[in-house]
């Protein structure tokens, strides 16, 4: 059972230990029927799943059709093992994947395409915000049930997959760490024809070519660099009539102690960047922090950010950056006690605080994670005008900006800043403006029923 003292985490996080993307089956072959994928497209797709099914996964509920995920294209790149020289054919690949079709197949034996002619995306765009590329994006509605609500799924690492070199290596991969826990440790038996589509990156046909060219140049290749580079060993199995392979499949087997590699710069927690840009800190300066703090300091310094600027009983923090990078800085109690180094902004803020508030204090923790489950269950003019008179707030205190205009556009209330604001109006409006104070008695003291919305 877990500590109830432990403070709830508001999103589960890209770790660079085990970055991992819960592909539906039904997702793990794609083969192009327009254009060509190419090493670093597919990897990106692999990151905006894995970002997009973070963020449905904090939603109650599934998005409207023109819900935009977004990230910046840097932090995305970085996941994927890419580095800067990329970026300028990420940008094109992103552009030209809303065109691009695919036939999604499923790996069961017996089954035949389970989409077709599916494009990747359905809307991507990239703008830029303080210099710095941002990438939007939206996904069929197919894709979007699926990935948010997944029957079954193969757990793709997604570090793994940044130490292959070649598209093959990347399919085979996903395609064999579905079986990573299959008794048996085979793949199913297709015929060499569909491995060679699903193998490859261009949508030319491959099944004119000679298995063993094919093997010899793509294959064998892709075998060697997964058996040495990632947690599997696999091998292939053929199948003859004759001297003719007919059918082919791979026996899967889970490394024992397998030792992950050092790297000198591992996958950014996407979501921590987007947590930090919509409080107005650039991208850069949130990598930095995670560097030197490490990722799991900067989430709970974040929460205790949002908590610390919805707070109207305080003066407007003049700066997110510096508060952020004292409250990481002041070690693991509360800035501002004594003997811990503060910059002096901050200082001056925090002896402005109640001493009966604690922004780590688990009550509150709960406190808030309960009223968010009252405010989901509004409908949805309640909830609208309850962001609403948050909006009205933030705009008065100066701390609107482009992105949470669109979140509350799109419905998205309880994210980041905005969604500390929402549950601040919603709990003074409901329960007065002492919400936030533990009383004596029961766990919530005097809650009382849900008002009529501002």
């Amino acid at each position: 059972m877990a500590d109830s003292s432990e403070p709830p985490q508001p999103l589960p996080a890209i770790q660079a230990e085990a970055v991992e993307l819960r592909k539906p089956h039904e997702m793990i072959v794609m083969i192009p029927r327009s254009s060509r994928v190419t090493l670093t497209g597919r990897r990106i797709y692999n990151v905006l799943l894995h970002i997009s099914q973070e963020r449905l996964s904090a939603l109650d509920a599934m998005p409207a059709a023109d819900f935009l995920f977004e990230a910046p294209l840097p932090s995305i790149l970085r996941t994927t093992g890419s580095n800067g020289d990329d970026r300028g054919a990420a940008k094109r690949y992103l552009k030209e994947m809303r065109g691009l079709e695919v036939d999604w197949e499923s790996t069961a034996p017996g089954d035949g395409p389970k989409w077709r002619g599916f494009s990747m995306l359905s809307e991507v765009v990239i703008e830029v915000r303080r210099g710095e590329n941002w990438v939007l994006w939206s996904f069929p509605p197919t894709i979007m049930s699926a990935l948010r609500e997944p029957q079954r799924w193969a757990r793709i690492n997604l570090e793994m997959m940044t130490r292959l070199g070649t598209y093959a290596g990347v399919a085979l991969y996903e395609i064999c760490t579905r079986y990573r826990d299959n008794p048996s440790g085979l793949t199913s038996r297709k015929p060499a024809a569909w491995w060679a589509a699903a193998l490859s990156p261009s949508a030319a046909s491959t099944d004119t070519r000679e298995w063993r060219k094919l093997k010899s140049e793509r294959i064998k290749p892709a075998i060697d660099e997964i058996n040495e580079e990632t947690d599997l060993e696999i091998e292939l199995i053929e199948h003859k009539q004759g001297r003719a392979v007919v059918e082919v499949q791979f026996a899967v087997r889970k490394k024992r102690g397998e030792a992950r590699r050092p790297q000198a710069e591992g996958p950014v927690d996407a979501s921590l960047v987007i947590r930090g840009e919509g409080l107005g800190i650039p991208a850069a300066k949130v990598e930095a922090l995670i560097k030197e703090f490490g990722e799991g300091r900067v989430r709970e310094k974040l929460d205790v950010l949002d908590r610390r600027v919805a707070n109207t009983e305080l003066r407007s923090v003049e700066s997110y950056y510096a508060y952020l990078r004292s409250l990481l800085r002041s070690g693991d109690t509360n800035p501002g006690e004594p003997g811990q180094e503060v910059d002096e902004p901050l200082q001056e803020q925090q002896q402005a605080t109640p001493p009966t508030q604690s922004w780590s204090n688990p009550w509150l923790n709960d406190r808030i994670a309960s009223l968010k489950l009252e405010f989901q269950g509004l409908s949805i003019e309640q909830r609208r005008a309850y962001a609403t008179a948050a909006m009205s707030t933030m705009t008065e205190r100066g701390h609107l900006s482009a992105v949470i205009t669109r979140r509350f556009q799109q419905g998205d209330y309880l994210h980041g800043l905005l969604g500390s604001f929402v549950v601040r109006e919603y709990a003074t409006a409901v329960y007065g403006p002492g919400w936030d104070k533990q009383q004596d008695g029961d766990l919530f003291a005097d809650q009382g029923q849900p008002a009529t919305p501002p």
